[in-house]
């Protein structure tokens, strides 16, 4: 295994998560290396190796564990394969981390995290969009109080996509933005408001040819009281606001999204000057009752948190980012988006 000081990584997948969502990151930690690559596709291959240089880069998960030099699992594979090789992971005693959603069920999930707690290593979910800058300001503005007594969150991801054939775009892999983008709204509504009670949802395919449901809406009301509502969407050509919060001292709305993205796919990586800054002209409002508009500075987005705390969590000195069973809750409350969607009735949410 990797020595205390330094701890080897192995990423299984090298798509567009791992390279753009993953790899920097890690990278970007001190204490954690990317020590092993494992990606089936030959051209992936070639492309993780040119990349970094310093990992070795594998064709198979086998092949990767087989690597004393792991300590850390990361699974960034298609959603049908996260709990398999989570629990082979496990079982070969490494940490693991796998991406969102957490499982394609509640009953593979449980599975999941059974394998967990057999193994006694570490397991959690990659909900890195809690390190979102928009998101922690929200944060911060309600343990201030800013915005009074809370009636309702909004909150959306939405962008214009079109028909692929990768992965995210089948059936058969639980893909679609309800899944994929969904499971960051619904994340970030239960870490705010806390548990479900019930849940209504609609969900369409709108553009031709498409095999998910691309137009998405989710409602869930909140055992305190509050209610969220929660859009994703692959036809949007000019989005909504990111979150629009209700409350009876003010309204804060966020038009634009974490700037962290858009910088890593123009080039820019998580150690450069002003990475996840958040420029004024794209800052949020506070809306009052008297007419006053008040500009909010975002605070400054990292989804290195995420890894940093992982670290910790290994060297024993800090607890896991995310506990899996907050992922279990909100695959619970997809799932029930997704029955209400079919049957059209609201329905009611067991406890996890």
């Amino acid at each position: 295994m990797a020595s205390r000081g330094s701890i080897g990584v192995g990423m299984v997948g090298y798509g567009l998560a791992g390279r753009l969502f993953h790899a920097p990151y890690i990278d970007a930690v001190d204490g954690l290396r990317l020590a092993v690559i494992s990606t089936s596709n030959s051209e992936r291959r070639a492309q993780a190796a040119a990349e970094h240089p310093g990992a070795t880069v594998v064709a198979t998960v086998d092949e990767l564990l087989d690597h004393g030099d792991v300590e850390v699992v990361v699974v960034v594979t298609p959603n049908r394969s996260h709990v398999p090789i989570g629990i082979r992971a496990l079982e070969a005693g490494r940490h693991v981390v796998v991406d969102k959603p957490i499982a394609m069920d509640v009953p593979e999930a449980e599975a999941l995290l059974e394998a967990a707690e057999r193994s006694g290593r570490i397991l959690s979910v990659y909900q890195n969009r809690r390190g979102d800058g928009d998101f922690l300001t929200l944060k911060s503005l309600l343990a201030a109080g800013t915005l009074g007594e809370i009636d309702s969150f909004e909150a959306r991801f939405e962008r214009w996509g079109v028909v692929g054939d990768q992965w995210r775009e089948t059936a058969e892999e639980a893909g679609g933005p309800h899944r994929d983008l969904g499971a960051h709204l619904v994340d970030h509504s239960l870490v705010l408001f806390g548990g479900a009670r019930r849940v209504f949802a609609q969900m369409d395919r709108r553009r031709d040819g498409s095999q998910v449901e691309d137009s998405t809406f989710v409602a869930i009301d909140h055992a305190g009281g509050v209610r969220s509502r929660l859009w994703t969407s692959l036809i949007a050509a000019r989005t909504g606001p990111r979150f629009r919060i209700r409350g009876l001292g003010g309204e804060y709305v966020k038009e634009d999204g974490d700037p962290q993205e858009e910088q890593l796919l123009a080039g820019l990586r998580p150690d450069d000057p002003g990475f996840g800054e958040d420029p004024p002209e794209r800052w949020g409002r506070i809306y009052a009752s008297d007419g006053s508009v008040t500009p909010v500075p975002t605070e400054r987005g990292d989804y290195r948190w995420y890894y940093e705390a992982f670290r910790d969590a290994v060297r024993g000195t800090g607890e896991r980012p995310v506990d899996p069973l907050d992922s279990v809750r909100g695959l619970r409350i997809m799932e029930a988006a997704e029955e209400s969607a079919r049957t059209g009735a609201v329905v009611t949410v067991a406890e996890v």
